[in-house]
């Protein structure tokens, strides 16, 4: 009786330490097998053409960079990467394709801040999210904008036009691309800060905008640098300031409106490349590093550079970030210029 009682004891802790054993086992296999997963979708991506929507049309610095992109980015890929134009509806048409798109790493947004940071607060509904929809992989580049006047406004910096503006409340007039996008924004914002009132019009196009500011039909207009140096350099226009936090490598000798008694002011157009929200973390690891190479290339420099821009080549928390930080900015310039979604 007690050799059969000593032998079950024996056996229940056999069983026990079996038990715990394969217990161990099990544990090991499921730790090893989400990083198997991880190295089989790393290796195995990509698989086909990539394609980059850009919500504008042909022809503007978001196309040209998005292309030029395309070109570098084949080869370290292994398969075709193609520019899809998508323009439309204040670029929301190409950013709500890619937000419902697979999130498979196959379609990515050549984003900007427009898309993302002004068209929440610009519109009551939008049929993204830019948090919640949206798996940030890189910020390419940051670029100024420029402040330009037709030669006959008497003011020579921004401190004479904030004090001509008050001398002649309402009577100076800004063109803009559009409402509600940065290049309006951008006036917005200084009026509020130095507690000016000026007059916006709103153009179908920065082309359309510049011809009018050049014949004097309007005074003043923010805009990219790529459009200003041709006619500044020209002498048809005159440029008073950048809106960027620092001044330019292409202009060094034009100050910041932040410098020109406006601290804390910036206004900036950047680009970006975000993939569909749910996109496998080692997708999102593998363009970030690829995008990042990318911007090593002089023909994808130089689209940069041209503009006035930054190179960057951000982390993904990084871009996220950015993005955060411009809603907010954005929302209280909206809200303070008292414009209705």
């Amino acid at each position: 009786m007690r050799y059969i009682l000593n032998s079950s004891r024996e056996n229940r802790v056999v069983e026990g330490y079996l038990w715990r054993l394969s217990f161990f086992f099990v544990f090991c296999l499921l730790s090893i097998a989400p990083l198997s997963v991880s190295q089989g979708i790393a290796q195995d991506y990509p698989a086909k053409a990539l394609r980059i929507i850009v919500p504008f049309a042909p022809g503007g610095g978001n196309d040209i960079l998005a292309r030029r992109l395309a070109q570098v980015l084949t080869a370290p890929l292994g398969q075709p990467v193609v520019v899809d134009n998508r323009p439309g509806a204040s670029s929301i048409i190409g950013t709500e394709l890619v937000a419902k798109a697979p999130p498979d790493g196959y379609t990515l947004l050549m984003g900007n801040n427009g898309a993302l940071t002004i068209n929440p607060s610009a519109f009551r509904e939008l049929p993204y999210d830019p948090v919640k929809d949206f798996a940030p992989i890189t910020l390419l580049g940051s670029a100024p904008l420029t402040l330009l006047v037709h030669p006959s406004v008497p003011a020579r910096s921004v401190t004479e036009l904030i004090a001509l503006a008050k001398a002649r409340p309402g009577q100076l007039n800004f063109g803009s691309a559009g409402i509600g996008i940065v290049t309006h924004l951008a006036a917005e914002m200084l009026k509020s800060m130095a507690k000016i009132e000026m007059t916006a019009i709103p153009y179908k196009g920065v082309g359309v905008a510049m011809n009018d500011l050049i014949s004097g039909q309007i005074e003043m207009i923010f805009t990219g640098m790529l459009a200003a140096l041709p006619v500044v350099r020209s002498g048809r226009l005159r440029i008073l300031a950048i809106t960027g936090a620092e001044r330019s490598t292409v202009l060094p000798d034009v100050p910041t409106v932040a410098e020109s008694g406006f601290p804390g002011y910036e206004a900036t157009v950047w680009y970006s490349i975000l993939a569909p929200a749910r996109t496998h973390q080692e997708i999102i690891k593998r363009l970030n590093v690829e995008f990042v190479k990318a911007l090593k290339n002089p023909k994808v420099r130089d689209s940069l550079l041209l503009d006035g821009a930054q190179v960057i080549g951000s982390s993904p928390e990084a871009l996220s970030a950015v993005i955060r930080s411009d809603l907010a900015k954005w929302a209280r310039v909206i809200k303070e210029a008292g414009l209705t979604p």
